[in-house]
């Protein structure tokens, strides 16, 4: 790598030119990546793409001036000094608080070169333009701030906000929710049943422990193969099924973790009242987040859970 303070005046245009290429094909990457979900955003990236393209050009047409048709490969990657970027561009579905960190992190440290880059250029034509490209970043690192004011006033912003909350819920509480009630509820019958025929700490482990974990890898399986996501919009079916399953098997494992609780009957009470916490954050979740009434979601849970518990009890006692 070399340093920026041995290059040459065309080598400081090629990179320029380097810089404002790549940036220009970033935002369209994430501009791409947002306008399904996130609109008003996408439109954003594009404009200050179009403005990365205007430098381009401009810089381009000195560089023919200046120096001729061959612009040197000359890259970031290739200079010391630059921080390195995480390529999130690359990720779907995109996060639209990655983005906007991104934008901010590029958008200053393209500020931050030109202005290096004038301080070093002695040609009179050169320092005027990357003079003049170092004020228009500075007005370019503003422009998102003040398209959000805009955005604010219009609505967009809050429109983009319930669409985040809407994302969230669809891909990560939906199958959270799913695997925790599946892992909370359906363990209970196996779990109970063995502990009332054996009334055996350890071996009431055993089966809750194997319950869990059976129920874990089933509902992610499940969950990962219903849909791909790009239909619906419950985001990748990797991660879905993730967190299906390891919600599912937190659910199975928080009432029979107290079955290692050697003595029978202490153990039995714990796992009840962990139960009950259970099955009130499933009233909770749904409430907060899928608008179910409260009296209803408790309800509906309780009801449920007490019948499988009370399966479990009548089967284990047959």
């Amino acid at each position: 790598m070399r340093s920026f303070k041995t290059l040459s005046e065309q080598e400081v245009l090629a990179l320029a030119i380097s810089l404002e290429e790549e940036d220009a094909r970033i935002y369209d990457d994430f501009a791409d990546g947002l306008k399904a979900d996130y609109p008003a955003t996408a439109q954003v990236l594009q404009q200050m793409r179009v403005e990365e393209d205007g430098h381009r050009h401009r810089l381009i047409e000195l560089h023919r001036q200046k120096f001729g048709e061959h612009i040197p490969l000359i890259r970031r990657h290739d200079i010391k000094g630059f921080v390195h970027r995480k390529p999130i561009w690359l990720v779907r579905p995109l996060g639209l608080a990655a983005v906007r960190k991104q934008t901010e992190l590029m958008e200053l440290e393209t500020k931050r070169f030109y202005e290096t880059a004038v301080r070093q250029a002695t040609d009179a034509s050169v320092r005027q333009l990357l003079g003049d490209l170092a004020e228009e970043e500075r007005r370019h690192s503003h422009l998102a701030d003040t398209l959000d004011q805009e955005q604010r006033v219009s609505g967009a912003l809050e429109e983009e906000a319930a669409t985040r909350k809407r994302l969230f819920v669809l891909q990560v509480i939906q199958p959270g929710l799913a695997g925790l009630m599946d892992g909370s509820v359906s363990t209970l019958a196996p779990l109970f049943a063995a502990a009332t025929a054996t009334r055996d700490t350890w071996d009431t482990f055993v089966v809750g422990l194997a319950a869990s974990i059976g129920a874990g890898i089933s509902m992610g399986f499940a969950e990962a193969l219903s849909d791909d996501g790009s239909l619906t919009g419950r985001g990748r079916p990797l991660m879905r099924g993730f967190v299906c399953g390891l919600m599912t098997a937190l659910g199975g494992l928080g009432h029979t973790l107290p079955y290692l609780i050697p003595e029978f009957k202490t153990a039995t009470g714990v796992a009840v009242a962990v139960v009950l916490v259970e099955l009130a954050v499933i009233s909770w979740v749904r409430h907060r987040f899928m608008e179910t009434p409260l009296a209803s979601a408790v309800f509906q849970v309780v009801i449920g859970g007490l019948l499988v518990f009370l399966t479990g009890v009548l089967i284990g006692s047959a």
